[in-house]
């Protein structure tokens, strides 16, 4: 079987093309990143009108690198959820009609089912049941993964993801968009030492569950005080920047290794599968394959390649192919986390 997938759920506009061995034929991702630079982050609405103008180009791309055409594939897949209302839209639409032309059956994704399943395509080897982590700029979230079909919601984010913090800071230091990066080059300079920043929850263990607003409160405080500040004319000295972004890196990374571990702990499973953009921080894997090590754990974290939104990792539909889990053409949307899914 050959598989057409489709990721439009922030501002990546992908599609790949998969076989029902996992071997990709083809993945094409249209990044946003330069429509968004100058607001410091996504703009639903500019993300929703980019994936329409660029969603069909990436398609045909997909298609002709992969040499298939489109009788050839078997099913069409999509994510459907969570993401911005608009984007994912866009792609259910596409999915939808292509399903409907071509009559093929239409198969659902789940965007952070898939960003754990995208260690399952690295790795080459099975990896349930596992502990699921997903750290990107929309979630951070940790699951017991008993199955590709089976997630059990763990715990995640009460306000800030842990990326958007990063993009948020990023902004406040007048670095570039996306944060991410932007924070990992300051900080290589910086003295993670220099500012005590709060670990939220770190050593909580009453449940799960992750905060970010307020470390990006205390980094505010940190370099403008507590009264009002027009952070575009702030004046800091490059020293001061380097070890703001370090010391940020540090109390974001200390949070995001220490509730993996409890996560671990609590579940009694000795596997960890990781994946979102977050994990592509250099700082955060080495931390993490560290503290995996020195309990036993084993641990797989999706390349850089996949950590950000592309639509290899929508290889998961595979899997529900073939338990026969394909949807109807009353298929919605569901944007955001309104519930643990």
């Amino acid at each position: 079987m050959i598989v057409l997938t489709l990721e439009t759920t922030c501002d990546e506009t992908a599609a790949a093309v998969i076989t029902d061995q996992l071997q990709v034929l083809a993945s094409v991702v249209a990044s946003q990143d330069a429509l968004h630079e100058r607001f410091r982050g996504v703009v639903p609405e500019i993300a929703a009108r980019a994936h329409v103008q660029r969603l069909l180009p990436v398609v045909d791309e997909a298609l002709r690198r992969a040499q298939v055409s489109l009788d050839e594939l078997a099913a069409v897949a999509v994510a459907n959820t969570p993401g911005l209302a608009g984007s994912l839209l866009v792609g259910l639409v596409a999915a939808k009609t292509l399903s409907v032309a071509l009559r093929k059956p239409l198969v659902a994704v789940n965007h952070l089912h898939a960003h754990v399943y995208a260690c399952r395509l690295a790795s080459g080897v099975d990896i349930f049941p596992c502990v699921g982590f997903i750290v990107s700029g929309g979630h951070t979230t940790l699951y017991r993964c008993e199955s590709p079909s089976r997630f059990e919601w763990l715990g995640g984010t009460i306000d800030d993801a842990a990326g958007e913090a990063f993009d948020k800071v990023a902004s406040m230091l007048g670095l570039p968009y996306p944060g991410g990066p932007a924070i990992t080059r300051a900080a290589a300079g910086g003295n993670a030492a220099a500012f005590a920043f709060p670990r939220p929850f770190l050593r909580e263990e009453s449940h799960l569950n992750f905060s970010f607003s307020g470390l990006k409160t205390a980094v505010r405080y940190a370099i403008a005080g507590r009264g009002p500040c027009d952070f575009a004319s702030l004046q800091l000295a490059p020293g001061q920047v380097a070890d703001v972004a370090a010391s940020f890196q540090q109390a974001v990374v200390d949070c995001l290794v220490g509730r993996a571990l409890l996560a671990l702990r609590r579940t009694g499973l000795s596997r960890l599968c990781v994946g979102g953009g977050v994990a592509a921080n250099r700082l955060f894997r080495q931390q993490l394959a560290a503290a995996t090590a020195a309990v036993n754990v084993e641990l797989h974290i999706a390349p850089p390649a996949l950590c950000t939104d592309n639509a290899v990792m929508g290889a998961i539909a595979v899997e529900r192919l073939r338990a026969g889990a394909v949807e109807s053409l009353e298929l919605d949307v569901l944007p955001g986390l309104v519930r643990p899914i």
